[in-house]
């Protein structure tokens, strides 16, 4: 039945596992509350149940921010549902009365005191069972018969016990076993010392992977579709970077070009993957992500797909991505601007930041600092020639070096400023890549007007040039994670998406994702938002994601309510958004033409009155730029049970389930 329901219409909820209140939860959403979650879905009339990323994180509360690709967090434990909790004493049973009581009154949950406490707990449990834990993890036993099944287990574990032996600090700052093979791992793990911290870990995963998949049955079972999520990208401070580090391009970090929202670009700190590496095995880290995630889900989130075809990286002695390039591309090269008539010194003034002197005199006065000139022209900057003009010193190699040298912030700035005021960049010797706002560079300014249009179609030509590259790599890429699992792949197609992507996932049969804010037609006058009988069938319709406002916030607070209201044909829509605003709205959007139409619990939540926040700003999962404890923590706002209770709001999700597609007469089918 389940099978048969990936290729059906439905209507899904998102929702954090950490968000959920359920009876037995110690603080925060465990695996076992979504067994109390599914019966109440399925009342609801939804189809699918979608989650966030559920990997060990440490105490990074970013789900997409992992410490591994394959372990599940322990966060999401019941502890009071293992086998050796039965035998705790009444210490260990207080230590849970008194974490209960402390936690379940927060309005939101703390990732790290709650992680703590649970694993101080753990630590207790397993002192006094260790001897068991032992006995199973022995020949024949049932902890190493799973450990043969999951063998990822060792590297974790090792990884984990080296991690939590340094004060949590990165693999990176480790004082020894920065750099280990394989046969350095398998050692480490049966070193008879070490072998009881490594069960530990080992143990603990064991105890989770038996309870999410009791979970993900009572979801089959109850007829409901598990959608889990699957980051492209690995935390650089991962057990996958430390084990496997010839899978990634360590010296580039991660991330998303200039937009409206980021000027300075997105930088993640990721390291990129070498795809030519990974090819050698057959792309079996990936072919094992995807049989791990099978275990659980019937369908997957495909976090930035954007990042299979294309991944735009900066250096990561850049502290923004202004300067970060997409990679693969086909470069511009000294060839090429040669042809165009660009001799060395103009490719040099195309390619590197030339500060005047008088400018930077301007910005010294006007900020009274300037005391700074001395060490800024000794220390950053060489005078070209007898020119008044500066370069950054060779040893110059980024932003990092700039903020090093602790100047004032408005020399800091404006050097900043000025090390990213270049039409092209060159990353490599003799090759180059368009810096993203290259019109507003300096050098831009001062070309003619044949230099500009000669330029200008030389990048057209290696941007169509390089499309083809990205088509291929994507098409290769996406063709092995569907060829490697039986689940319904869902794409995440955010950001600035090239002509080949779309293209790509329709061949696939790979549903893209549609954010009704988002979905418009920007190059038309107005922006019009696109009909919603004309959204693709192989796609998920979403009003909201976890980076975004709720409905009810960007309604109140960002909306231009006039223009959506005459979208809706419904004109009279409140100011001041309500669940009777919450119902049309979310009606309306229940009839695209999408497969999936998904809606965050808060979402579904605004549709009865008794579940309004005083703020609509506190019922976000997360601002995106912003690192505090408020992000990722997310909570109901009362219990599965009591929310189950509410029979207006169960009545209202059903109505909304049961919507039908419009078709483009204006009927429904």
């Amino acid at each position: 039945m389940v099978k048969e329901m990936v290729n059906s219409r439905l209507t899904g909820v998102a929702v954090p596992v950490g968000a959920l209140r359920g009876k037995g939860s110690l603080g925060v959403g465990e695996f076992a509350d979504l067994v109390e979650f599914a019966p109440l879905c399925k009342k609801m009339g939804l189809g699918l149940i979608q989650l966030l990323p559920v990997n060990d994180t440490g105490y990074e509360s970013s789900p997409y921010s992992s410490l591994t690709a394959f372990a599940l967090h322990p966060l999401y434990l019941r502890i009071e549902d293992l086998e050796e909790f039965k035998k705790a004493g009444a210490s260990v049973k207080a230590k849970i009365a008194e974490a209960g009581q402390k936690f379940e009154k927060e309005a939101r949950f703390s990732h790290y005191n709650v992680l703590r406490a649970k694993i101080d707990i753990l630590r207790d449990i397993y002192a006094a069972e260790k001897a068991g834990v032992a006995k199973k993890a022995a020949a024949g036993g049932s902890l190493a018969a799973w450990i043969e099944e999951n063998p990822w287990v060792k590297e974790y574990a090792v990884f984990r016990r080296l991690k939590e032996a340094n004060g949590e600090k990165s693999w990176k700052e480790w004082p020894e076993h920065q750099k280990v093979t394989a046969k350095d791992i398998e050692a480490l793990w049966n070193d008879a010392k070490l072998k009881e911290e490594h069960l530990f870990w080992a143990w603990i995963q064991e105890a989770l992977d038996r309870q999410f998949s009791l979970a993900a049955k009572a979801i089959t079972d109850a007829g409901l579709i598990l959608e889990g999520d699957l980051p492209i990208l690995m935390n650089e401070d991962s057990c996958d970077v430390w084990a496997h580090p010839e899978y990634f391009y360590l010296d580039l970090s991660a991330g998303a070009p200039p937009d409206m929202y980021s000027p300075e670009g997105q930088n993640w700190g990721f390291p990129t993957y070498n795809w030519q590496a990974q090819s050698k095995d057959d792309y079996a880290f990936w072919r094992k992500r995807l049989k791990a995630a099978e275990k659980y889900y019937q369908a997957y989130r495909i976090d930035h797909v954007l990042g299979f075809f294309r991944i735009w990286a900066a250096s990561r002695q850049d502290i923004s991505s202004a300067l970060g390039r997409y990679i693969p591309y086909v470069p511009v090269n000294n060839k090429d601007l040669a042809e165009l008539g660009f001799d060395s010194g103009r490719i040099r003034w195309i390619s590197r930041p030339h500060i005047p002197t008088a400018e930077l005199w301007d910005v010294l006065n006007a900020n009274s600092i300037a005391h700074e000139a001395d060490r800024i022209f000794s220390q950053v900057l060489d005078r070209l020639g007898n020119e008044d003009l500066w370069l950054f010193k060779d040893a110059i190699k980024g932003e990092k070096d700039i903020v090093a040298l602790g100047l004032s912030p408005a020399a800091q700035n404006y050097l900043c400023s000025a090390w990213q005021n270049r039409m092209l960049f060159e990353y490599e010797g003799g090759q180059f890549f368009p810096v993203w706002y290259f019109r507003n560079s300096r050098a831009y300014q001062t070309l003619s007007g044949n230099e500009k249009q000669a330029l200008e179609s030389l990048l057209e030509k290696r941007r169509i040039d390089s499309e083809r590259i990205w088509e291929d790599q994507g098409k290769r890429l996406l063709t092995v994670l569907t060829a490697s699992s039986n689940m319904l792949p869902c794409a995440e197609d955010l950001g600035a998406v090239p002509d080949c992507v779309p293209r790509v996932l329709t061949q696939l049969r790979i549903l893209g994702l549609r954010v009704v804010r988002w979905f418009r037609d920007w190059g038309a006058p107005g922006q019009p938002f696109i009909p919603f009988d004309e959204y693709p069938e192989l796609s998920v319709c979403t009003p909201a994601v976890h980076d975004s406002s709720t409905v009810r916030e960007w309604w109140d607070k960002e909306a231009d309510q006039e223009h959506f209201s005459g979208f809706l044909g419904v004109p009279s829509l409140p100011r001041i958004y309500n669940p009777g605003a919450a119902k049309i709205i979310l009606h309306k959007i229940a009839g695209s033409a999408s497969r999936f139409r998904v809606f965050q619990i808060q979402d579904l939540l605004h549709l009865s009155p008794k579940w309004y926040a005083a703020e609509s700003a506190s019922e976000r999962v997360n601002v995106p730029g912003t690192y505090n404890e408020f992000n990722w923590t997310y909570r109901l706002p009362a219990s599965i049970e009591k929310i189950a209770a509410d029979t207006d709001f169960v009545k209202a999700v059903e109505e909304l389930s049961a919507i039908k597609a419009v078709a483009k007469n204006g009927r429904c089918i």
